[in-house]
């Protein structure tokens, strides 16, 4: 069934809920954002594609609940990527804080949104079952392949490697707040799927191809006809490329940046050291060391001019996976110049003067993802412990290897 939504998700560009369905068996929720940055439209207009076709064909669920929500209904009006902030860059605890505590009037455009999408979020992890699935659908400014990024656990690798496209990790290290990361930090499955360029109509089609595979790997419609053509278009908008990826440079750009990028790149373009990628304040931005070209910028908002990428060996993975498994991260606080960072125990302050064998590949393998906290000290993470595993342990592709 699709419910009512209240009057505060609704404004010009029409209500934040797209659908909320209900089978009668009670099963996993699985839950979409489009248009968290508001010049990506595909991600709706793929939504609104999959459910007039369930519509049309009169297709039940068969189990669990679809959620369909919009994100940044003021922008997705402007069809710009925000109005005042990033709404993918204020999801981390100290800003959530900080925006509840300020009274409505003082609230930016996504400070209200944030909000607003914040106590829905509450109200269905409160109302609907788990096991919970968060897909935030997204799209590039530049030329790409349809790719998965992912906060790097163990549940979000599983789930991301029986989709045909190449998957990337790592990039939460060099991102503040993003809606993905902070839902899982809740431990639940969070992925995000970039499906193309903007405004491709190939970019919607991607989208759309990527619901449906969603919906038969969850169990909510796993017997949809058209499921195998979904994953061959896919397979070859991929170019068959399911490989992981690790983001291991980002170009960060100031808010009133003058990077521009030189026409003609796209992402995963392999280019070696000393490649001119554009300018910046008059001087040319070339490749400080040869590597794979990921999101170089081509729009006027942007946090990031373009990230650089790795292949993550097979067997680095399978290592990864044993080794956190076994919790060998929990072997970190008893060495010299690690403890935790606060009295939460979900973050360790590393000072490098003294661990100075321990660097960022050893923490990666351990399931930790560092931030430089200051000259001397990283500030590290994991999620493992967080992870729900037990929620997804029965699904057919959990696995512990």
């Amino acid at each position: 069934m699709i419910k009512t939504q209240r009057e505060e998700n609704k404004t010009a560009a029409g209500e934040r809920i797209l659908c909320r369905i209900t089978a009668d068996k009670p099963g996993p929720t699985v839950v979409f954002f489009g248009g968290i940055h508001g010049n990506e439209p595909a991600g709706v207009a793929a939504l609104t594609e999959v459910l007039e076709a369930l519509a049309r064909e009169g297709r039940a669920l068969e189990m669990g609940a679809l959620i369909g929500i919009r994100g940044n209904l003021p922008a997705l009006v402007q069809k710009e990527r925000f109005l005042d902030h990033d709404l993918n860059r204020i999801w981390s605890r100290p800003r959530l804080e900080s925006v509840m505590a300020k009274p409505e009037s003082e609230r930016s455009s996504e400070e209200k949104e944030l909000v607003l999408i914040y106590a829905l979020l509450q109200e269905l992890l409160q109302t609907c079952t788990p096991p919970f699935y968060f897909i935030d659908l997204h799209t590039t400014s530049s030329r790409t392949r349809p790719f998965i990024t992912i906060n790097d656990s163990i549940i979000n690798r599983y789930f991301s490697r029986i989709f045909p496209v190449p998957v990337i990790l790592g990039i939460e290290e060099y991102l503040e707040g993003p809606l993905l990361s902070y839902i899982n930090e809740l431990g639940y499955v969070a992925l995000g799927f970039e499906s193309g360029t903007h405004n491709d109509p190939a970019a919607i089609r991607n989208a759309a191809d990527f619901i449906w595979l969603t919906l038969g790997f969850t169990g909510l419609l796993p017997d949809y006809p058209g499921r195998e053509d979904s994953f061959k278009r896919l397979d070859q908008a991929s170019e068959s490329d399911h490989d992981f990826y690790e983001v291991f440079y980002r170009h960060e750009l100031q808010a009133s940046h003058t990077f521009r990028m030189k026409e003609g790149f796209w992402s995963f373009q392999s280019l070696p050291k000393g490649t001119v990628l554009g300018s910046e304040a008059g001087a040319p931005v070339a490749m400080q060391k040869k590597g794979i070209l990921f999101m170089p910028l081509y729009q006027k908002q942007g946090e990031e001019g373009f990230f650089l990428i790795r292949k993550t060996p097979a067997w680095a993975l399978r290592l990864s996976a044993k080794l956190r498994k076994w919790k060998t991260h929990e072997l970190l606080t008893h060495m010299p110049g690690v403890r935790w960072a606060d009295s939460r125990q979900d973050k360790l302050l590393v000072n490098l003067s003294v661990a100075r064998f321990l660097n960022r590949p050893i923490f990666h393998l351990l399931g930790y993802r560092s931030r430089q906290r200051d000259k001397t000290h990283l500030l590290i993470s994991n999620r493992e412990h967080k992870a729900r595993n037990a929620d997804y342990s029965h699904t057919f592709w959990f696995s512990e290897e």
